[in-house]
């Protein structure tokens, strides 16, 4: 991407400058337009919960920028040696997320390719001065986040056929789950500063674009950091997945772990995740109040680290 011209527009609130989840466009001064799209192989065996997992990790762009989504469009990728009725079930398993989302599945566009893919792009609506941005984390802010991390690493023992059925059931569980419950439970909590949601990059890839953004520094507390059943033991005989490497990879030099950290913790940390949890930094006297609203949601939520004034590392992990 940069490579290609830079987009300027005094209409463009959020672009690409800060690797942030979604465009945000302002319509009117009540009204902007949130545009994303995503997109993905399977990832478990089942394909209604495959379109359930790709529908829920397309939506999630539309929390993590403060909004609601309104227009899915499905995107397809699908071989000719496969039967329709499996393209069908993922389809449906699509329009499930979207209709729970209280979003109109409108249409869409296919290929034939040799492997399935299957996604969302996705249209939102927010406030003009409501969007959630990477970028505006504050000195002293709480990091709360979401989801449990493992996702990757469950997904690397299910497609070796090792994963156990409660894992197995806890991640696809966490990943069909919609980010929608999350974001409501931030509605009306004003000392929300930035957000952004867990995927590839991993939660430390997320965490140091924030940082990055907002110019500050993220202390992670490792052992706050919810974690899959399981996920560890699956990391310790070696069923880390590759984005995981990359991951660490590219924040060589940015991130500093204490010297009790282990290893294996710090795969977890790198773990590239599946529709993962939102990373909210929020003020210190409005945690608890976002806390105790996220006890509605099904979400698994912890504190897991707090903003600090920037310093020589932009990620420090205890």
């Amino acid at each position: 991407m940069r490579h290609l011209p830079k987009v300027e527009d005094e209409r463009l609130l959020v672009g690409l400058d800060t690797a942030d989840d979604a465009a945000v466009y302002k319509i009117n001064q009540d009204l902007a337009l949130i545009q994303t799209l995503d997109f993905f192989t399977p990832i478990v065996d089942d394909p209604y919960q495959y379109g359930q997992i790709a529908a829920s990790n397309s939506l999630s762009d539309i929390y993590a920028m403060g909004g609601e989504p309104r227009l899915a469009m499905n995107i397809v990728c699908f071989p000719d040696s496969l039967e329709p009725e499996v393209l069908a079930q993922i389809l449906k398993g699509g329009q499930s997320k979207v209709e729970e989302a209280g979003a109109l599945l409108v249409g869409g566009h296919s290929v034939v390719d040799k492997e399935p893919k299957y996604g969302l792009s996705v249209t939102g609506f927010v406030h003009p001065d409501k969007v959630y941005t990477n970028g505006g984390a504050q000195i002293g802010d709480k990091l709360v986040l979401t989801k449990p991390l493992g996702l990757g690493i469950i997904n690397t023992a299910i497609k070796g056929g090792l994963v156990d059925e409660e894992s197995y059931k806890e991640a696809v569980e966490t990943m069909a789950t919609l980010n929608k419950y999350a974001k409501e439970a931030m509605d009306g909590i004003e000392g929300i500063h930035a957000v952004t949601d867990i995927t590839g990059f991993g939660l430390l890839g997320h965490a140091q674009e924030m940082a990055e953004a907002s110019q500050v520094s993220l202390k992670i507390y490792s052992q706050r950091v919810p974690i899959i059943n399981k996920a560890i033991d699956y990391a310790k005989i070696g069923l880390v997945p590759a984005g995981a490497y990359t991951n660490k990879n590219h924040l060589k030099g940015q991130v500093s772990f204490a010297a009790e950290v282990e290893t294996v913790t710090q795969d977890i940390l790198f773990d590239p995740q599946t529709s993962g949890g939102l990373l909210v930094a929020v003020a210190a006297k409005d945690a608890d109040r976002l806390l105790d609203k996220l006890k509605d949601t099904p979400s698994t939520y912890a504190i897991i680290g707090e903003v600090e004034k920037k310093g020589a590392y932009q990620i420090l992990v205890e």
